[in-house]
């Protein structure tokens, strides 16, 4: 099921994807074939790496990818738009070639996450879909990431829907959270759409509508033995909150012989009520059941709670997590990167800049991972030009760009080519991944990392370099431009 198969989502582009559109039609370079790159320049928080996601909903976007009529109509009506265009807008359908960096792949600066070759139009017109997928996507896949491996193995949910930047942020976020690494969402649309697993129990309002608290937490029991998790902050947690939940598990669940059951914290100091809850649970027996914690939890108030000894088993995280509000944004870009001539042969192009970070690497690339052949630990990416290849390379050099007297040999390494072919002209050809796969995916790819790539305070810096004829090229367009590479 697709949440989009109701909308065309061609016309979410800025405005000015059309008019370069028709001024592409206009001037005879609707065919020109072109090469963008998609990429970041900014790991969020600070990090060291970031999680790859969202390439399933621009595989569903490319697919649907069409002007319908009363869209052509609305393009009329701004009178900027010639007839003959409009008219070539009607047969409009993604006819080029895309390769992508597969979803739950740490990714890091500069190196292209998406490539796109296809004519000058096509090219043109997805960008703003594009970024906006997965820029998102990728944030909060990154930011989940984060927090659950702050949480140490312990599971965490996300529980962000309420506080989402809106529909779509709350459905493809928590797709996004899970292959970060939660193990649920609140979000039950997310669990239908996608299949990340929905689950809740109760809210204050389920207590307060009870006369009593023992008889909310009761008939709860009652009702669902089996999941029987209960809300014990919402009057006094350790006075009345875990006492009626044990009275009600004793009532209830242990004549049934059930003993699985759980208590959720939701205010108060979590990691000493956590650790009293525990105490009062194990002396009344009930040694099995779970204490889960949420209210505007995040990595490091996780980790915190951890070093202060709360007895905590899982975390519903909300807010934080959904919006990633210590780090908003995801710095994606997308950039024309080379152009093909008639006789086949490529051109790259750079944007040059006063600020290094937004200079880009130019032409038709691929970017390889080293691993380490004996610790299977990634050590370096490698972005090269299309036709250059690592197989059967044994020894290998790589310098800093930006530092070239900064050097290193690689002798004992596995090289994988990260890019995969998506689309071939304009028809699919990956294959979609279960979500459950994706997220084991991401949690082996993420332990290939160094733990120093992985603090979350000041990170090693995890290095992407580029080949020697990939650098000649960048630094002689540098010099045609007369701006010297920066040293």
């Amino acid at each position: 099921m697709n949440l989009d198969k109701a909308h065309n989502m061609t016309m979410l582009c800025d405005f000015y994807e059309l008019t370069m559109a028709n001024g592409y039609f206009r001037s005879g370079q609707k065919e020109r074939v072109t090469y963008f790159d998609l990429f970041f320049r900014d790991v969020p928080d600070g990090g060291g790496f970031a999680i790859c996601a969202g390439l399933q909903q621009v595989i569903d976007y490319i697919r649907n990818l069409h002007f319908s009529e009363e869209d052509i109509d609305y393009l009329r009506g701004r009178n900027l738009f010639t007839e003959d265009f409009l008219d070539y807008l009607r047969t409009f359908r993604f006819t080029g070639d895309m390769w992508a960096i597969p979803e739950g792949t740490p990714i890091f600066p500069r190196e292209p996450v998406i490539t796109v070759r296809a004519p000058a139009i096509q090219a043109q017109l997805i960008e703003t879909f594009l970024l906006l997928t997965v820029n998102h996507q990728s944030l909060i896949a990154t930011k989940a990431n984060r927090i659950t491996r702050a949480a140490e193995g312990r599971t965490v949910l996300e529980f962000g829907s309420r506080r989402a930047q809106g529909i779509d942020a709350a459905v493809v976020g928590a797709r996004s959270a899970y292959i970060g690494g939660c193990k649920g969402t609140a979000c039950t649309l997310s669990d239908q759409v996608y299949g990340v697993p929905a689950g809740g129990t109760m809210a204050h309002s389920w207590v307060q509508m009870f006369d009593t608290q023992y008889d909310a937490f009761r008939t709860y029991c009652e009702l669902y033995p089996n999941n029987a998790t209960l809300l014990v902050d919402t009057y006094n947690t350790l006075k009345s909150g875990v006492p009626d939940a044990i009275r009600a598990f004793n009532d209830v669940l242990k004549p049934l012989g059930i003993t699985t059951c759980g208590i959720r914290l939701d205010s108060g100091d979590i990691a000493w009520l956590s650790r009293e809850a525990r105490r009062m649970l194990d002396e009344a027996g009930w040694t099995g059941c779970k204490i889960s914690a949420s209210n505007s939890l995040d990595e490091y108030i996780i980790r915190d709670l951890s070093r202060q000894g709360a007895r905590i088993d899982m975390y519903g995280v909300g807010e934080r997590l959904i919006t990633s509000s210590s780090s908003p944004y995801f710095g994606g870009v997308y950039k024309l990167v080379a152009v093909e001539n008639p006789d086949g042969s490529i051109t790259p192009k750079i944007k040059v800049s006063e600020n290094v970070d937004k200079i880009t690497v130019p032409h038709f690339k691929k970017v390889y991972r080293l691993y380490n052949r004996e610790s299977g630990k990634a050590e370096a990416d490698y972005i090269c030009l299309r036709d250059e290849s690592l197989d059967g390379v044994s020894e290998l050099e790589l310098f800093d760009p930006f530092a070239t007297w900064k050097r290193n040999t690689y002798r004992d390494f596995v090289a994988k080519e990260l890019m995969e072919p998506v689309f071939v002209n304009g028809e699919l050809v990956a294959q979609e991944r279960p979500l459950k796969e994706i997220q084991g995916y991401c949690q082996r790819q993420v332990d290939s990392l160094w733990d120093e790539v992985k603090r979350f305070d000041n990170p090693h810096h995890y290095y992407v370099d580029l080949s020697q004829k990939l650098w000649d090229i960048q630094n002689a367009l540098l010099q045609r431009s007369g701006r010297p590479r920066p040293q």
